[in-house]
């Protein structure tokens, strides 16, 4: 048998069945009626996330987040939602790192949910908005302890200089969080997306996809169809 890792044009042959014999969206897909959607997103967002949930959709919470760095090149990473209200899609992260560093200097992003389970995705952008020291603490409190550990370990997206010196101060980190579950992290900061645009995306088994676009201008929502 032929070690594919010696032989680079095996190597791709393999990869390229691999890759071209997945399937998406091997599921009955649900109907989506533009026409009877509401006038703002955020109500269809909340009832497309419900029925992700029931869907038994794995991590249903969780979504990328495209900044840009200080040369204008797309940076992207996954991560949690935190809420999402009348003031945005919410978010945390420390302001020290990479992309809170990205976000101070173009405070503008855009998130993007992926459902496969019901063939959806939404797309939000818009400008980010830090919120208060009060709301990043509040924030960091109501999560678990491993939550908080994590936050105290700091220095993220950081050099590492090895795996013991991570386990070193996540032990710290953990036996503080157990300690002082009130502990503060000063560069802990929840962020909003202030929507601007929001798009809803259902998949269409013959390819005939639904992409219903929200648009704001002042305080006013426009909705269009957008072709697939």
């Amino acid at each position: 048998m032929t070690d594919m890792t010696s032989d680079p044009r095996s190597a791709r042959r393999a990869f390229q069945e691999l890759l071209h014999a997945q399937r998406v969206w091997d599921v009955d897909l649900p109907a989506f009626d533009a026409a009877a959607a509401p006038r703002t997103p955020l109500p269809l967002f909340h009832a497309w996330f419900a029925q992700a949930v029931a869907a038994r959709q794995a991590e249903p919470h969780t979504m990328t987040l495209a900044t840009v760095d200080g040369e204008g090149h797309p940076d992207v990473r996954t991560l949690m939602l935190h809420d999402a209200d009348d003031r945005g899609w919410h978010f945390a992260t420390h302001s020290t790192s990479a992309k809170g560093r990205q976000l101070t200097a173009h405070p503008h992003a855009a998130l993007g949910f992926y459902w496969p389970a019901l063939g959806r995705q939404v797309r939000v952008r818009g400008p980010v908005t830090a919120c208060t020291p009060d709301e990043s603490r509040a924030d960091l409190h109501v999560r678990s302890t491993g939550a908080l550990a994590s936050a105290l370990v700091g220095r993220q997206s950081e050099v590492l200089g090895s795996c013991e010196e991570l386990e070193r101060a996540s032990d710290a980190a953990w036996d503080r969080a157990r300690a002082e579950p009130e502990a503060d992290v000063a560069s802990w900061t929840r962020y909003v997306v202030e929507p601007r645009e929001v798009e809803f995306f259902q998949g269409d088994a013959r390819r005939q996809h639904v992409r219903l676009r929200y648009r704001r201008d002042g305080g006013e929502w426009t909705r269009e169809l957008l072709w697939p």
